[in-house]
């Protein structure tokens, strides 16, 4: 039903809409109550971000609010892969025949996620992660661990819900929203830590690149960064301006991940699993 409903529905245009309002300085007589209510609506514990309550200009600016780092603590073992976001886990599994899991019983395509772009197929065979983002959580993107980003691409698409109704009813999702991809070459070989936009996300932004999504006539494209952009774990990667989804993938023989389970929730800087470091070869990371 839901699928039916929204198929022509202008999501796009909707989502722009909602973020150039959350970007504008409103007068403090009426944003500050409207961010009231959204903190008491979601029980947000504020004493956990840099900011006060009352301390930001724009609903954008508060929506992206820096967490304290005592707050998020970074896992201390060197072997650890850690978690991205704050978020609730979606699936987690292997990815088999270049294919992986949106949800029980309904597969989507690896090729389709990453745009094909080059390496691609180095992650079939490996495991994946996938986290939502509910209005509730801290919506900055961490590194799951130290490397560099040496390329990404963005790849231009529909901006479909991706909370509950959309995973269980939109076929292929996370493959047709807008995403961007960030590739990190690491000691160990690689990660790719995708971004997915929905609906009523302003935008996608990353710390290494100028690129905005969701902008009227985008088209894909993918880049080489020269020099690297180098990450320590845990490191800010990027932000959601409103909410959404973040895809961690990893190459076979490379990471493992812990036993997760859907509904469990998950908090950046901890550990989600485990970087096999026996299993580095020379040139590792070359996709």
């Amino acid at each position: 039903m839901y699928y039916r409903l929204f198929r022509w529905f202008p999501k796009r245009a909707f989502s722009r809409l909602l973020g150039w309002l959350a970007s504008i300085a409103l007068p403090r007589w009426l944003l500050q109550p409207v961010i009231r209510v959204y903190i008491a609506a979601f029980r947000i514990d504020m004493s956990q971000f840099v900011t006060p309550p009352g301390g930001h200009l724009t609903f954008n600016a508060f929506f992206t609010r820096a967490v304290r780092p005592a707050a998020r603590p970074v896992a201390v073992d060197e072997a650890a892969l850690v978690c991205p976001v704050d978020g609730t886990v979606i699936e987690r599994g292997a990815i088999a025949r270049g294919r992986l899991l949106q949800i029980k019983g309904h597969a989507y395509s690896l090729a389709a996620l990453l745009g094909e772009a080059p390496g691609w197929e180095a992650y079939d065979g490996g495991t994946a992660l996938t986290v939502y983002l509910s209005p509730r959580d801290y919506h900055r993107i961490h590194s799951p661990c130290a490397g560099e980003v040496t390329r990404f691409c963005y790849i231009p698409g529909d901006l479909w819900t991706v909370g509950p109704r959309g995973v269980q009813q939109v076929p292929d999702l996370f493959a047709r929203n807008e995403r961007i991809v960030t590739f990190i070459r690491t000691a160990f070989g690689e990660v790719a830590l995708v971004a997915v936009g929905a609906t009523i996300v302003g935008s996608v932004k990353v710390v290494y690149h100028p690129h905005t999504t969701n902008r009227p006539g985008a088209s894909a494209f993918s880049a080489e960064l020269q020099p690297p952009y180098p990450l320590t774990r845990g490191a800010e990667l990027g932000w959601f301006e409103l909410g959404s989804t973040v895809i961690l993938l990893g190459r076979p023989g490379e990471v493992t991940l812990h036993v997760l389970q859907p509904g469990d929730p998950v908090r950046m800087g901890e550990a989600i699993g485990t970087i096999l470091t026996g299993s580095a070869q020379d040139g590792a990371g070359d996709a």
